[in-house]
């Protein structure tokens, strides 16, 4: 069965056709700074690498960028849009509606789209996704696995605000989290590396979008991001943690509106509104030329991070790995150096001639009289939503 899945993040959107159940990739790839002038498009298979810079505008148009080399004649994987059974999607808000992963119908993309609202940089382009793919691939089953359903073990008295009792039992206003695939799937990579039944890690998603996972033998107990994915750590252009009464102040007395709050907020703030790069890439390359903006963001993101673990160490009672993981997670290895500073305190202690070694698997990066574990984990959020729509598909 061939299995496309469709991974859209913020500014992103990655994808990989897979043979299952065997798991064999014909073909990957992604886009990167998706609405940028300078937008990358990466393909893959087995037999040639294709990359393009050119502007892409928007998700739309990435998709069909996308369809056109899986059909091409020459860099082709595929002989026709019937050849792909399955398409799996990444949908990053499901609300308190969805708690698996689900099969789209009519009714499904409604929901998603009320709850745009939650999510306004994901859920209108994972739909968009979806309506493109329903016209290319008119007779695969389109199936959802939702982000926030790893989250749904969270307890009540940790995904619960402390505003009256009606927001949650009338309105659903709660904590729901988000990166849940990616956060279960490298949680279960850390858990069959230690070789333990029970386990107390803290996975580090670091990408365009950040968060952190408090995770228990395996169930997610807490994590970063909330009601949206805007709060928690400090993103590409998302804020993170503010005082909320910052945006009654800039309605009040600044003369700003809700619309423009928002908008400053989802897609003004982070790394962009505070050096004008959202890539940590660019962030970094300016830091090293002394740009001072570039720099202090980067203590502030990592000392950000550094409250979470502390916390997350605390409701745990204890920490046997952290899992670093996505984009920036994954590849930079001076933010983990920053990350992991002076926490010895913790058992946290990094080697640093490790964290520089390049690895496409797992990798451990801790000293040797490290208490805690530090790994450094690839996501597969792909492979997982192919998993999951398979799995969903022959039940």
């Amino acid at each position: 069965m061939q299995v496309l899945v469709l991974n859209s993040g913020s500014s992103s959107l990655k994808f990989q056709l897979f043979s299952m159940p065997d798991e064999t990739i014909l073909c990957s790839g992604q886009i990167e700074r998706i609405g940028f002038n300078d937008s990358i498009f990466k393909y893959k298979t087995n037999k040639e690498s294709i990359e393009i810079e050119s502007q892409i505008l928007n998700h739309k148009a990435g998709l069909k960028l996308v369809s056109k080399y899986l059909l091409d004649k020459d860099s082709g994987v595929i002989d026709s849009p019937d050849d792909i059974k399955v398409v799996g999607h990444r949908v990053v808000h499901g609300g308190s509606s969805f708690s698996d992963t689900t099969e789209i119908t009519a009714e499904v993309k409604q929901q998603i789209k009320s709850l745009s609202t939650l999510a306004p940089l994901h859920n209108p382009a994972n739909l968009e996704g979806i309506e493109v793919a329903e016209s290319i691939f008119e007779n695969a089953k389109q199936v959802a696995v939702f982000d926030t359903a790893f989250h749904q073990s969270i307890p009540e008295h940790a995904y619960k605000y402390a505003i009256p009792n009606e927001f949650l039992t009338e309105h659903k206003i709660r904590v729901y989290g988000f990166h849940g695939t990616s956060h279960k799937y490298v949680s279960e990579k850390a858990i069959e590396y230690l070789g333990k039944k029970t386990s107390k890690i803290v996975t580090i998603h670091l990408g365009n979008g950040c968060s952190m996972t408090a995770i228990k033998d395996g169930k997610s107990i807490d994590h970063s991001l909330g009601f949206s994915p805007v709060n928690g750590l400090i993103m590409g252009t998302r804020s993170g943690d503010i005082d909320q009464s910052i945006i009654f102040h800039l309605v009040n007395n600044l003369g700003y509106n809700l619309k423009e709050v928002n908008t400053m907020l989802q897609k003004q703030s982070g790394m962009i509104g505070l050096t004008g790069y959202s890539d940590l890439r660019d962030v970094e390359i300016m830091a090293s030329k002394g740009n001072k903006d570039c720099i202090l963001a980067l203590q502030m993101n990592a000392y950000r991070i550094k409250k979470y673990l502390g916390s997350y160490a605390t409701i745990l009672n204890g920490l046997d790995a952290i899992v670093f993981t996505a984009g920036i997670g994954e590849n930079s290895d001076f933010m983990r150096q920053l990350v992991c500073e002076d926490l010895d305190f913790l058992g946290i202690t990094l080697d640093a001639e490790k964290n520089t070694i390049r690895s496409k698997g797992i990798k451990s990066i801790h000293s040797e009289d490290s208490k805690v574990k530090i790994l450094v984990i690839p996501t597969n959020e792909e492979l997982e939503i192919a998993k999951q729509a398979v799995h969903l598909v022959n039940n």
